[in-house]
Protein backbone atom coordinates (compact mmCIF):
# COMPACT_ATOMS: atom_id res chain seq x y z
CA UNK A 1 0.00 0.00 0.00
CA UNK A 2 1.28 3.50 -1.12
CA UNK A 3 1.37 6.07 1.95
CA UNK A 4 1.96 9.08 0.20
CA UNK A 5 -0.82 10.80 0.17
CA UNK A 6 -4.41 11.09 2.19
CA UNK A 7 -7.11 12.71 0.33
CA UNK A 8 -10.51 13.33 1.88
CA UNK A 9 -12.93 13.17 -1.11
CA UNK A 10 -16.64 14.86 -0.46
CA UNK A 11 -16.72 13.25 2.90
CA UNK A 12 -20.16 14.42 5.17
CA UNK A 13 -20.27 13.29 8.91
CA UNK A 14 -23.42 13.52 11.03
CA UNK A 15 -23.94 13.19 14.95
CA UNK A 16 -26.52 10.78 16.18
CA UNK A 17 -28.85 14.17 16.63
CA UNK A 18 -28.59 14.92 13.09
CA UNK A 19 -26.16 17.61 13.58
CA UNK A 20 -23.64 18.00 10.96
CA UNK A 21 -20.10 17.41 12.32
CA UNK A 22 -18.21 17.90 8.70
CA UNK A 23 -19.32 18.21 4.83
CA UNK A 24 -17.83 19.08 1.45
CA UNK A 25 -15.08 18.10 3.10
CA UNK A 26 -12.02 17.89 0.80
CA UNK A 27 -8.33 17.98 1.03
CA UNK A 28 -5.19 16.32 -0.28
CA UNK A 29 -2.08 15.88 2.58
CA UNK A 30 1.23 14.51 1.02
CA UNK A 31 3.80 12.42 2.52
CA UNK A 32 6.15 14.32 5.07
CA UNK A 33 3.72 17.50 5.23
CA UNK A 34 3.15 18.93 9.00
CA UNK A 35 -0.47 20.20 8.90
CA UNK A 36 -2.40 21.75 11.05
CA UNK A 37 -6.33 21.28 11.45
CA UNK A 38 -7.32 24.92 13.52
CA UNK A 39 -11.09 26.26 14.30
CA UNK A 40 -13.41 27.00 17.13
CA UNK A 41 -14.88 24.18 18.97
CA UNK A 42 -17.08 22.34 17.11
CA UNK A 43 -15.90 23.31 13.83
CA UNK A 44 -14.70 19.52 13.27
CA UNK A 45 -11.23 19.24 14.04
CA UNK A 46 -11.54 15.91 15.87
CA UNK A 47 -14.14 14.24 14.03
CA UNK A 48 -12.05 14.53 10.61
CA UNK A 49 -9.06 13.06 12.63
CA UNK A 50 -11.53 10.28 14.14
CA UNK A 51 -12.39 9.69 10.54
CA UNK A 52 -9.31 9.26 8.81
CA UNK A 53 -8.26 6.46 11.50
CA UNK A 54 -12.05 4.78 11.30
CA UNK A 55 -13.34 5.29 14.79
CA UNK A 56 -16.08 7.17 12.94
CA UNK A 57 -17.17 6.21 8.86
CA UNK A 58 -18.08 8.42 6.50
CA UNK A 59 -21.81 8.67 5.90
CA UNK A 60 -21.12 10.03 2.05
CA UNK A 61 -17.82 10.34 0.21
CA UNK A 62 -14.37 8.70 0.65
CA UNK A 63 -11.56 8.96 2.73
CA UNK A 64 -8.01 7.17 1.11
CA UNK A 65 -4.61 6.41 2.63
CA UNK A 66 -3.07 5.62 -0.51
CA UNK A 67 -4.75 4.02 -2.47
CA UNK A 68 -6.47 2.18 0.26
CA UNK A 69 -10.14 3.45 1.26
CA UNK A 70 -11.03 3.87 4.95
CA UNK A 71 -13.76 1.20 5.64
CA UNK A 72 -14.72 -1.29 8.39
CA UNK A 73 -12.70 -3.86 6.17
CA UNK A 74 -9.23 -2.04 6.00
CA UNK A 75 -9.38 -0.52 9.99
CA UNK A 76 -6.36 -2.83 10.63
CA UNK A 77 -3.95 -1.82 8.09
CA UNK A 78 -5.45 1.56 8.27
CA UNK A 79 -4.54 1.88 12.06
CA UNK A 80 -0.97 0.33 11.54
CA UNK A 81 -0.33 2.83 9.46
CA UNK A 82 -1.72 5.58 11.36
CA UNK A 83 -1.00 6.53 14.36
CA UNK A 84 -3.61 8.38 16.69
CA UNK A 85 -3.49 10.10 19.65
CA UNK A 86 -6.38 11.13 21.88
CA UNK A 87 -6.31 14.32 23.23
CA UNK A 88 -7.17 13.11 26.67
CA UNK A 89 -4.18 10.94 27.18
CA UNK A 90 -6.11 8.82 29.41
CA UNK A 91 -8.43 7.16 27.00
CA UNK A 92 -5.16 5.03 25.29
CA UNK A 93 -3.48 3.91 28.51
CA UNK A 94 -5.18 1.33 30.31
CA UNK A 95 -2.96 -1.41 31.59
CA UNK A 96 -0.93 -1.95 34.76
CA UNK A 97 2.36 -0.45 33.36
CA UNK A 98 3.96 1.93 30.87
CA UNK A 99 5.61 -1.25 29.31
CA UNK A 100 2.36 -3.07 28.53
CA UNK A 101 0.17 -0.12 27.36
CA UNK A 102 3.54 0.63 24.90
CA UNK A 103 3.40 -3.42 23.80
CA UNK A 104 -0.11 -3.54 23.46
CA UNK A 105 -0.45 -2.65 19.74
CA UNK A 106 2.23 -4.69 18.31
CA UNK A 107 1.30 -7.65 20.49
CA UNK A 108 -2.18 -7.46 19.25
CA UNK A 109 -0.84 -7.64 15.72
CA UNK A 110 0.80 -10.88 16.63
CA UNK A 111 4.97 -9.68 16.35
CA UNK A 112 7.02 -12.27 18.52
CA UNK A 113 7.82 -11.19 22.06
CA UNK A 114 11.09 -10.40 20.86
CA UNK A 115 10.36 -8.01 18.55
CA UNK A 116 7.30 -6.01 20.80
CA UNK A 117 10.14 -5.71 23.35
CA UNK A 118 12.45 -3.87 21.09
CA UNK A 119 9.68 -1.62 19.38
CA UNK A 120 8.73 -1.09 23.17
CA UNK A 121 12.44 -0.02 24.45
CA UNK A 122 12.84 2.08 21.08
CA UNK A 123 9.44 4.25 21.33
CA UNK A 124 10.78 4.82 24.49
CA UNK A 125 13.98 6.17 23.87
CA UNK A 126 12.74 8.34 21.54
CA UNK A 127 10.06 10.16 23.84
CA UNK A 128 12.73 9.98 26.30
CA UNK A 129 10.66 8.01 28.74
CA UNK A 130 12.97 4.90 29.67
CA UNK A 131 12.69 5.46 32.67
CA UNK A 132 8.99 5.00 33.32
CA UNK A 133 9.20 1.69 31.90
CA UNK A 134 7.93 -0.32 34.77
CA UNK A 135 6.00 2.30 36.41
CA UNK A 136 1.90 2.19 36.36
CA UNK A 137 0.33 5.05 34.31
CA UNK A 138 -1.84 6.30 36.86
CA UNK A 139 0.84 7.50 38.66
CA UNK A 140 2.23 9.68 35.94
CA UNK A 141 1.98 13.64 35.71
CA UNK A 142 -0.07 14.57 32.69
CA UNK A 143 3.25 15.34 30.65
CA UNK A 144 4.52 11.38 31.37
CA UNK A 145 1.32 10.26 30.22
CA UNK A 146 0.76 12.42 26.90
CA UNK A 147 4.19 10.96 26.49
CA UNK A 148 3.54 7.54 27.29
CA UNK A 149 0.92 7.84 24.46
CA UNK A 150 2.88 8.95 21.67
CA UNK A 151 5.07 6.17 22.43
CA UNK A 152 1.81 3.45 22.12
CA UNK A 153 1.88 4.88 18.88
CA UNK A 154 5.27 5.08 17.70
CA UNK A 155 5.79 0.97 18.74
CA UNK A 156 3.24 0.59 15.61
CA UNK A 157 6.06 2.15 13.49
CA UNK A 158 2.91 4.58 11.70
CA UNK A 159 3.43 6.09 8.55
CA UNK A 160 1.13 8.97 9.42
CA UNK A 161 1.13 10.61 13.37
CA UNK A 162 -2.83 11.80 13.49
CA UNK A 163 -2.87 14.04 17.16
CA UNK A 164 -5.67 15.70 18.93
CA UNK A 165 -4.91 18.96 20.78
CA UNK A 166 -1.52 17.14 21.77
CA UNK A 167 -0.58 20.22 24.44
CA UNK A 168 -3.61 20.13 26.14
CA UNK A 169 -3.45 20.62 29.81
CA UNK A 170 0.59 20.13 29.39
CA UNK A 171 2.32 22.78 31.83
CA UNK A 172 5.31 24.84 29.91
CA UNK A 173 7.85 22.58 29.97
CA UNK A 174 6.10 19.69 28.86
CA UNK A 175 4.88 21.53 25.94
CA UNK A 176 8.40 22.92 25.35
CA UNK A 177 9.62 19.21 25.34
CA UNK A 178 6.54 17.43 23.47
CA UNK A 179 7.40 20.25 20.23
CA UNK A 180 11.01 19.60 20.31
CA UNK A 181 9.78 15.27 19.92
CA UNK A 182 7.89 16.48 17.15
CA UNK A 183 9.90 18.68 15.45
CA UNK A 184 12.29 15.72 15.35
CA UNK A 185 9.53 13.07 13.35
CA UNK A 186 9.70 12.86 9.82
CA UNK A 187 6.07 11.09 9.76
CA UNK A 188 3.66 12.98 8.13
CA UNK A 189 1.82 15.20 10.97
CA UNK A 190 -1.94 16.35 11.16
CA UNK A 191 -2.29 17.90 14.19
CA UNK A 192 -5.73 19.42 15.52
CA UNK A 193 -5.22 22.03 17.68
CA UNK A 194 -6.09 25.35 19.21
CA UNK A 195 -2.50 26.38 20.20
CA UNK A 196 -1.40 28.14 17.35
CA UNK A 197 1.99 29.19 18.73
CA UNK A 198 2.56 25.70 18.19
CA UNK A 199 1.22 25.42 14.82
CA UNK A 200 4.07 28.31 13.68
CA UNK A 201 6.90 25.45 15.07
CA UNK A 202 5.31 22.78 13.62
CA UNK A 203 3.76 23.14 10.89
CA UNK A 204 4.53 25.15 7.50
CA UNK A 205 0.41 24.05 6.22
CA UNK A 206 -2.61 25.11 8.42
CA UNK A 207 -6.39 24.08 7.15
CA UNK A 208 -9.15 26.13 9.17
CA UNK A 209 -12.69 24.77 9.91
CA UNK A 210 -15.74 26.15 10.18
CA UNK A 211 -19.07 25.08 10.93
CA UNK A 212 -17.77 21.82 9.47
CA UNK A 213 -16.46 23.31 5.98
CA UNK A 214 -12.53 24.09 4.92
CA UNK A 215 -12.78 28.37 5.02
CA UNK A 216 -8.89 28.41 4.28
CA UNK A 217 -6.04 25.78 3.49
CA UNK A 218 -2.76 26.88 2.67
CA UNK A 219 0.43 28.39 4.34
CA UNK A 220 0.58 28.50 7.80
CA UNK A 221 2.55 31.94 8.20
CA UNK A 222 -0.29 33.26 5.40
CA UNK A 223 -3.65 32.87 7.68
CA UNK A 224 -1.93 33.73 10.55
CA UNK A 225 -1.29 37.15 9.32
CA UNK A 226 -5.06 37.34 8.42
CA UNK A 227 -6.80 38.74 11.82
CA UNK A 228 -10.28 39.30 9.79
CA UNK A 229 -10.11 35.20 8.84
CA UNK A 230 -9.22 34.17 12.29
CA UNK A 231 -11.75 35.96 14.20
CA UNK A 232 -14.41 34.99 11.58
CA UNK A 233 -13.61 31.28 12.67
CA UNK A 234 -12.98 31.96 16.26
CA UNK A 235 -9.46 32.30 16.19
CA UNK A 236 -7.01 34.99 17.51
CA UNK A 237 -3.52 34.93 15.93
CA UNK A 238 -0.89 33.61 18.12
CA UNK A 239 0.36 34.93 21.17
CA UNK A 240 3.95 35.68 19.84
CA UNK A 241 2.50 37.79 16.61
CA UNK A 242 0.07 40.18 19.19
CA UNK A 243 3.34 42.16 20.38
CA UNK A 244 3.93 42.61 24.16
CA UNK A 245 1.26 43.77 26.29
CA UNK A 246 3.73 45.83 28.70
CA UNK A 247 5.78 47.43 25.69
CA UNK A 248 2.03 48.79 24.43
CA UNK A 249 1.67 50.28 27.85
CA UNK A 250 4.52 51.83 28.08
CA UNK A 251 4.54 53.34 24.91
Amino acid sequence: MSHHLIDFIDVRYSYPDGSIAVQDLNMKIHHGESVAIVGANGAGKSTMLKLLVGILIAEQGEIRLGDMPVTKKTLNMIRQAVGFTFQDPEDQLFNTSVYNDVAFGPRNYGLEEDEVEKRVLRALKIVGIEHLLHRAPYKLSGGEKRAVSIATVLSMEPNVLAMDEPTAALDPRSRRRLIKLLQGFEHTKLIATHDLDMVLELCSRTIVLKDGRVEYDGPTAEIMKDIQLLEKCGLEQPLIMQGCPICSINK
